[in-house]
């Protein structure tokens, strides 16, 4: 089968497009004939050497693929060769081939497409547990993410919406600008022209922070906080280290946390999943909410994927068409 491989730690240039052998599901695994795989911030990591794939993964990148079922592994039962599936996925996504737990995979909603359903996986995990399982946003609350244009901006908005809450964002420019008040969010803050903790402020202050920047956005993100306010860090783009006074956590009763996906058990992702199934897949069957796509690439190109990943003009998701 064709391949992504990581041919040394370094800049897009170093994704190589190569050749292996198509791996065979084991207990518990399906094998799918990858459709579309998801591009996103991990795999750039991953690429420069800073987020290893845990024991036992696959050193492909790749965190999420549709296609289709064409093998199974023993034990597995709820899904047959042939079906249509969007994954999350331990690794090895960049690949015309994956294999993945079975429990992981999650039905195409009816009327999308596989190349929609490819964005769905590692976005909705992420935010669903994140924002909803650790961070506990209620209907009415006033949530605040950063990077409203992201994959991860755009699926939270659309959710946090979607249950109720009063959303704001922050972008860099004003057409991101627009296809975040497009999906609902009720204020969207330029982080070049205006400061986002007088904005919230203003308003009371924000219950739920999800932030996947770091570095001096701590300190204010937590002055943003409402009293009992809770701050969930995804990410660090800009470092993971700052000075922080805790003495007002504890004087205003503030809650941090955060998470990483990718190292979590496969019984936790499980969990995640089936609440999606639940709670999210009628919302994505009904039309309610739906991925936001940015551009499409060929799976030689992941180099240039990418390249446009980094630079962030992106708006939305940036897919890998394998097949």
């Amino acid at each position: 089968m064709k391949v992504i491989e990581i041919t040394e730690a370094g800049a897009p240039e170093v994704l190589k497009l190569a050749e292996r052998e198509v791996p065979e599901p084991r207990h518990g695994e399906i094998l799918i004939k990858v459709a579309y795989a998801g591009v996103n911030r991990p795999d750039a990591l991953q690429r420069a050497g800073a987020y290893a794939p845990p024991k036992g993964a696959s050193d492909l990148p790749g965190l999420e693929a549709s296609g289709e079922v064409v093998a199974l592994g023993a034990g597995v039962s709820r899904w047959a060769v042939g079906d249509k599936v969007c994954a999350l996925l331990p690794g090895g996504g960049y690949a015309e081939y994956v294999t993945t737990p079975a429990a992981h995979a999650l039905p195409v909603p009816g009327g999308m497409s596989l190349k929609q359903a490819a964005c769905l996986p590692e976005t909705f995990f992420t935010v669903w547990t994140n924002v909803f399982q650790r961070g506990g946003l209620k209907a009415g609350e006033r949530f605040l993410v950063h990077g409203g244009s992201s994959g991860i901006g755009t699926t939270a908005i659309q959710l946090a919406k979607a249950f109720g809450a009063r959303v704001f964002t922050t972008v860099g420019n004003a057409a991101k600008a627009e296809a975040c008040r497009a999906l609902g969010a009720e204020r969207v803050i330029s982080y070049r022209e205006e400061d986002f903790v007088e904005v919230l402020k203003a308003e009371g202050g924000a219950h739920l922070i999800l932030d996947m920047v770091g570095g001096d956005y701590i300190p204010r993100n937590i002055r943003a906080l409402a009293d009992d306010g809770r701050l969930v860090q995804i990410a660090f783009l800009s470092g993971p280290k700052v000075e922080l006074n805790f003495a007002q956590i504890m004087a205003r009763r503030l809650t941090l946390t955060g998470s990483t996906l990718r190292p979590q058990s496969d019984l936790a992702k499980s969990r995640i999943a089936e609440e999606l199934r639940k709670q999210v897949w009628p919302l994505l069957e009904a039309g309610r909410i739906a991925p936001v796509m940015d551009q499409e690439f060929a799976l030689a190109e992941a180099a240039k994927a990418h390249a446009r990943m980094e630079s962030s003009t992106h708006i939305g998701k940036i897919v890998l068409k394998v097949a």
